[in-house]
């Protein structure tokens, strides 16, 4: 995650990443909470509407959190609260005092804020000594009338103009944020798209991540917990493949050894659920791990250590890809087992990737055509699963669809069927692509779309490898994405 610094250089700006401004909603604290939990690093106090002795204690409470979470507190046009509550900052609209004054008041030490909506005020604001300028309003928004908008176009204008931080401010969500980051912003202020979320927490997760689509490569990275295939079409093997080819950083935890090739699997050997909890306790001790994929778990014991790990380290970017059976129709997960992934790791996943087999034994459900995968999704979703991609290759259709539910709307992704036996890995390929695009910084729509690009290609230039099933190749895939 970014971390806000306090420091005036261009190169290490003074606000960056998620931005949340308060909203005058019930439960604010507790949201504020779990807000911050996600990724937060800027917390702006808005209140038009309480008096001065509530807005002290609220300010006071929420002043301790900002603490908590080591991110900067800031209070909106309020010098005089901004002073007693001793806060990092304040914010100031147009007519809503001066920066050189807040200055005055404030001291060096602290931030100073204005809100702009045009680039002549944004210089004015820069040249009367503010920190950062809020800009917008970027979309239509709810909180606020606005004349006009700005859009991404008018930041990149302001940007190559201006020498502080830009936050972006006015109806950002999840799926329109990349413009503005890709445009220059280096925060963006959020309300509703957060505290109105039923997660804030993961709500936050999910904007907070956005912004490793400008970090170095490696972006992001990815663990992942599933099988070694010593065949290195699928599991541990394949996973690293795609998450490295894709450019994001790998890590691993074994759950199972297993002695394979294309033909099948021979021999399975689990790992004990204290050595799989030493490697992940190893990695997410001392890696930061934006994503967590998940594939064969096998044994009841390690799906249940692996689900305690989780809510210890509070991961809320889990991609589950439950994977139950071999392509030669071994079994990969004890029935207990599937009992603790469907009580235990569904309730926890961002993300669950089953095909169609695999949904029908997690639901119990008949899936024959599509309206069975709607159905199935519906159900995963009642599980407890905050996103599911029920895949439709089982269907043998001519065209492939995979059905994406986030709780409220369908969206479907379609690809011409590649006639090939070579898909050893593909559940586990797909998965992991969607893994590494949501550590680098893509939506999940957008990370969906673009893993299911990478896995068409994968089996197209699938070779035959092997007497069996042959792995798809992740090398031309990735290569062929790249230079597109």
């Amino acid at each position: 995650m970014l971390k806000l610094v306090v420091n005036h250089s261009a190169d290490d700006p003074c606000v960056s990443g998620l931005y949340l401004i308060t909203d005058q909603e019930e439960r604010l604290v507790e949201r504020v909470r779990s807000a911050l939990s996600g990724g937060v690093r800027v917390l702006q106090y808005r209140d038009k509407l309480r008096g001065l002795q509530d807005r002290l204690t609220l300010g006071r409470e929420l002043k301790l959190l900002c603490a908590e979470f080591q991110i900067k507190f800031i209070v909106n046009d309020d010098l005089f609260l901004a002073q007693a509550l001793d806060a990092d900052g304040v914010h100031l609209g147009q007519e809503d005092g001066n920066p050189v004054a807040a200055r005055a008041a404030l001291g060096p030490g602290k931030l100073i804020g204005v809100s702009t909506h045009s680039l002549e005020e944004a210089l004015a604001a820069q040249a009367a000594g503010a920190d950062y300028v809020g800009f917008g309003a970027i979309y239509p928004t709810a909180s606020k009338d606005v004349p006009q908008t700005r859009g991404p176009e008018g930041l990149a204008l302001l940007k190559g103009e201006l020498q502080i931080p830009v936050v972006a401010i006015g109806g950002i969500t999840r799926d329109n944020a990349c413009a503005v980051i890709d445009a220059g912003a280096g925060a963006v202020a959020v309300i509703s798209s957060v505290l109105s979320a039923r997660f804030p927490g993961l709500a936050a997760t999910e904007i907070s991540l956005l912004f490793n689509r400008i970090a170095p490569r490696p972006r992001g990275a990815v663990l992942t917990v599933a099988g070694s295939d010593s065949g290195g079409g699928a599991g541990i093997q394949g996973d690293l493949k795609t998450i490295t080819l894709l450019g994001s950083y790998g890590a691993s935890a074994i759950t199972a050894l297993t002695a394979q090739n294309t033909v099948g699997v021979s021999s399975i050997q689990p790992v004990s659920p204290e050595f799989l909890g030493a490697q992940i306790d190893a990695v997410l001790s001392d890696i930061p791990i934006d994503v967590v994929k998940v594939g064969m778990l096998f044994s009841p014991e390690n799906a249940a250590l692996l689900s305690e790990k989780l809510l210890h380290y509070g991961i809320r970017m889990v991609v589950l890809d439950p994977v139950m059976s071999s392509k030669g129709g071994l079994a990969l997960l004890e029935d207990e087992a599937l009992s603790v992934l469907k009580k235990r790791l569904v309730p926890l996943s961002y993300l669950v990737t089953p095909n169609v087999p695999e949904a029908e034994r997690l639901t119990g459900l008949a899936i024959a055509d599509a309206a069975g995968m709607e159905l199935a999704a519906r159900a995963l979703h009642l599980m407890g699963a905050k996103n599911v991609l029920v895949k439709g290759g089982h269907l043998h259709e001519g065209m492939v669809t995979d059905l994406l539910f986030d709780g409220s709307n369908f969206t479907r992704f379609t690809a011409p069927r590649v006639l090939t036996r070579n898909t050893h890995g593909t559940g586990c390929t797909l998965a992991s692509a969607i893994a590494s695009f949501l550590a680098q910084g893509e939506p999940l729509p957008g990370a969906v779309v673009r893993a299911k690009l990478f896995i068409t290609r994968a089996i197209k230039f699938a070779q035959p490898l092997g007497k069996g099933h042959g792995p798809v190749n992740h090398f031309l895939a990735a290569k062929d994405q790249t230079e597109r």
